[in-house]
């Protein structure tokens, strides 16, 4: 943990700080700023005040949802925020991982830093300490529908808060009691508003896409590095990249993947002689202009999301300026369920791509190649070759990019009347997060898989590729050896896919020169 730590205040956040957190790569402190800490005290001050004197706020003074006609008043503003967080425990399906569950934290408490939820100083450092001793709450994936808020998933850290419930801590999910008990953190009852604060709002589908965004952007690096390899192992026309041709039609995004491209096959106009294949097939040619839709599509994609992170989304909204409460609609997840549509379906578009990449490659589609078929090393001798090579690793391909395509239909349009007809237009956000997730595991198994098929085909063409082909061939062959019989592969696979998460393009990109 090299970088400083992120400082959670009034300053705005970049996705990098939440996907940094997630990964471990840095700590968390709250400001010290003493404008930003007295107006928490105050806000807080203020707010209870008003709860004091019996004003009318929702979720505080009045039931929730379709019971805000019931009048609580101060006396019950207690019991009633500690009844949210128990009766919202009906999340279902498996556990976000401890890096979604910090992600979740450290974007609620951005939130809760912008002064307008009306919280406790004591609720931002219980949620730093909670950061810091790496200790995440256990929360199901399923069971909230973008609106109001994430408000099932976010009772489960509003619980944690308290004490209650469990926690990841060390890899294993274990009772909050004892956790805190270990550490010696103290739980934090919560008050008035706070349970709440905690729960409406857009902060797991707003993490969730800021660890998408970061998948997302390292998937069209590497996209353009395999299908740069690509086009090496087959002696193709480099000149398909050329910079007068994106020049002529200036998407900024394919204009880059198209560069990265031109760099990997050391492409020189003044030197480039024409191969015997003059145009390449659609997948090898186009690669920049189908990649490039991804990478120009994650420019709004990282702006909604970054907008959702560092504002409010909580209701009601408590503007201490002038003591007003503002009731309202913040926790709607509107831009962030179509910013993860888009972002799944330009995801499985590259899906796809890598798929007819692997085709080729292995020869399926009938293509003239100067490899072998399936990429099985020439051997004399035999009267006939038992060998398969890659043969089953082109219909895995085939049957992840289905799996991927077929999660492209948009989460945003299940908009489904929920909470006695309360919430009747919601954004399921969340399930359009956590697809795009999926398509990008999907995606990634596709490259992994397409990465060590490359990798071979450079062995088999011996000398006669770039730098940074035979590069790439070194770094698979890190963890993965040159396939001469037929073996399993799904322990290579599981391989490359945990280098790509810990640095593989990262890695390409820095040794690419050598």
């Amino acid at each position: 943990m090299t970088e400083a730590a992120v400082v959670f205040g009034p300053e705005d956040l970049d996705i990098k700080a939440i996907v940094d957190i997630a990964y471990g790569r840095r700590g968390v402190v709250l400001s010290n700023d003493p404008d930003f800490l007295e107006m928490i005290h105050e806000s807080r001050a203020t707010f209870e005040a008003l709860v004091a004197a019996d004003e009318r706020i929702y979720g505080v003074t009045t039931g929730f949802g379709a019971n805000v006609g019931m009048a609580v008043g101060s006396e019950g503003a207690t019991r009633l925020a500690q009844n949210l967080v128990r009766f919202h425990g009906c999340g279902t399906g498996r556990l976000f991982d401890a890096r979604e569950s910090a992600a979740i934290v450290a974007t609620r408490l951005r939130s809760l830093c912008s002064g307008y939820s009306a919280i406790r100083l004591d609720l931002l450092v219980h949620l730093v300490g909670l950061l810091t001793h790496r200790v995440y709450p256990a929360i199901p994936v399923e069971g909230s529908v973008g609106a109001s808020g994430d408000l099932t998933p976010l009772s489960y850290v509003a619980a944690v808060v308290a004490g209650e419930r469990e926690v990841i801590f060390g890899g294993e999910v274990r009772p909050t009691a004892d956790v805190y008990a270990e550490l010696g953190i103290e739980p934090l009852a919560l008050g008035p508003k706070e349970s709440l604060a905690i729960m409406n709002g857009t902060s797991v589908m707003t993490a969730l896409g800021a660890l998408a965004i970061h998948r997302a952007e390292r998937l069209v690096t590497l996209s353009a590095y395999l299908s740069a390899t690509l086009s090496d192992v087959f002696d193709g026309n480099s000149a398909h990249f050329d910079a007068r041709t994106f020049a002529a039609k200036p998407h900024r995004g394919q204009a880059h993947v198209a560069g990265l491209m031109r760099e990997w096959l050391e492409y020189d106009p003044e030197r480039h002689v024409l191969p015997e294949r003059l145009q390449e097939v659609y997948s090898i040619r186009c690669a920049p202009h189908i990649i490039g839709v991804l990478a120009d599509a994650l420019e709004p994609i990282t702006l909604w999301v970054q907008t959702e992170l560092n504002g409010c989304s909580d209701n009601p909204l408590f503007d201490a300026a002038t003591s007003s409460i503002l009731h309202g609609g913040n926790f709607y997840g509107g831009h962030i369920a179509l910013a993860m549509d888009i972002l799944k379906t330009s995801v499985a578009s590259v899906a796809d791509l890598l798929d007819r990449q692997m085709q080729v490659l292995c020869g399926s589609l009938g293509r003239i190649s100067v490899l072998p078929a399936n990429l099985v090393p020439p051997r004399d001798g035999e009267e006939w070759d038992p060998r398969h090579g890659f043969k089953a690793m082109t219909i895995a391909t085939s049957a992840l990019a289905a799996e991927a395509l077929k999660l492209t239909m948009p989460a945003t349009s299940f908009s489904r009347s929920t909470e006695s007809h309360n919430q009747d237009k919601v954004s399921m956000g969340t399930i359009a997060a956590r697809d795009a997730l999926r398509v990008l595991e999907l995606t990634e198994r596709i490259a992994s898989i397409l990465l060590i098929a490359l990798a071979q085909a450079v062995d088999l063409r011996a000398e006669s590729t770039t730098t940074r082909s035979r590069t790439l061939r070194d770094v698979v062959r890190q963890d993965v050896v040159f396939t001469d019989e037929d073996r399993r592969f799904d322990i290579d696979i599981a391989r490359v896919m945990d280098r790509i998460d810990d640095g593989l393009v990262d890695e390409l990109a820095e040794r690419g020169g050598s």
